[in-house]
């Protein structure tokens, strides 16, 4: 069975090169402790069906099959081939029998049976109409069962950043160059009203904002960055500002480090709800889980 949802379709910006699954690899790394609280915190758990969202590398739905466990059962959603090709080799890798990757666009999800949850990391922001992504995952979700999504917030990470010159230039950079992209910055927060359109009850709702002064923080942006830049050329973004790009990782880093405190990484934004029967919402919180 095939649930549809209209004007989805979508270009990927950071697009899908060796070096931006690297980077992905790297960025999940570093937050697989927030998504895994998230996750475990919307009640996923032992034995449940999940469905991953714009699965990617397959981070998050290794993540997931560590969850669940052997009795649980994972499926990864991605439209492209050489990104499942880099899942499935490292779900292998792994030793994960319980995930698996299937190609098909957000558009389109065909499920003989339901999932216990559906779950999506970074993915919403970059969709035209996320409210009917969500409307139709929900769709291919049991009564009860939870839906889970973490999305970042650039408006706090502007303002902490502001008071180092060369990284402000840089998250600037980037945010300016999403924004024409059609990317949405703020999907974190707007999941409080993206769940309630798409039929879902108001979400529990959380930030978190991992700090450090540590280089893994400074190169994932610097790194985003790269990725982005045909991005930027094509939409007139200037990074002339920046200097020579291939030392741009080293000069933010030490411009943090002179400064003697720390960066923000992106905030992560947790929403999660239960899909109630009949239509009917409430507000699910921490004591009406099961």
């Amino acid at each position: 069975m095939a649930t549809q949802a209209s004007n989805v379709s979508f270009e990927y910006v950071l697009g899908y090169t060796a070096a931006e699954h690297a980077r992905l690899i790297r960025q999940a790394a570093l937050i697989a402790p927030y998504t895994e609280r998230l996750f475990r915190h919307a009640g996923i758990g032992s034995g449940q069906r999940v469905l991953d969202l714009g699965s990617g590398v397959g981070d998050v739905s290794m993540l997931l099959a560590r969850i669940v466990g052997p009795s649980g059962e994972v499926v990864g959603m991605e439209r492209d081939a050489t990104s499942i090709a880099r899942a499935e080799a490292r779900a292998a890798a792994a030793g994960l029998h319980n995930v698996n990757f299937i190609q098909s666009d957000v558009s389109e999800i065909s499920s003989d049976k339901l999932f216990d949850a559906a779950v999506g990391r970074f993915i919403l922001l970059f969709l035209p109409d996320p409210t009917s992504v969500l409307r139709g995952v929900a769709r291919r979700v049991r009564a009860g069962g939870i839906l889970a999504f973490q999305e970042p917030s650039w408006i706090p990470l502007l303002g902490l950043g502001a008071r180092l010159p060369l990284w402000s230039r840089v998250l600037q950079s980037i945010h300016e160059t999403s924004l024409r992209c059609g990317v949405n910055p703020e999907m974190g927060p707007d999941l409080y009203r993206v769940f309630q359109e798409a039929g879902l009850p108001a979400p529990v709702m959380h930030m978190e904002i991992p700090l450090g002064s540590e280089a893994a923080f400074t190169r994932i942006f610097c790194e985003i960055l790269l990725s982005l830049r045909p991005q930027a050329q094509k939409n007139g973004v200037s990074l002339e500002t920046l200097g020579d790009l291939a030392t741009l990782r080293e000069r933010v880093h030490a411009e943090v480090a002179a400064s003697n405190s720390v960066v923000s990484f992106l905030p992560l934004v947790g929403a999660w709800s239960r899909k109630v029967a009949n239509g009917i919402r409430r507000k699910w919180n921490g004591a009406q889980r099961h």
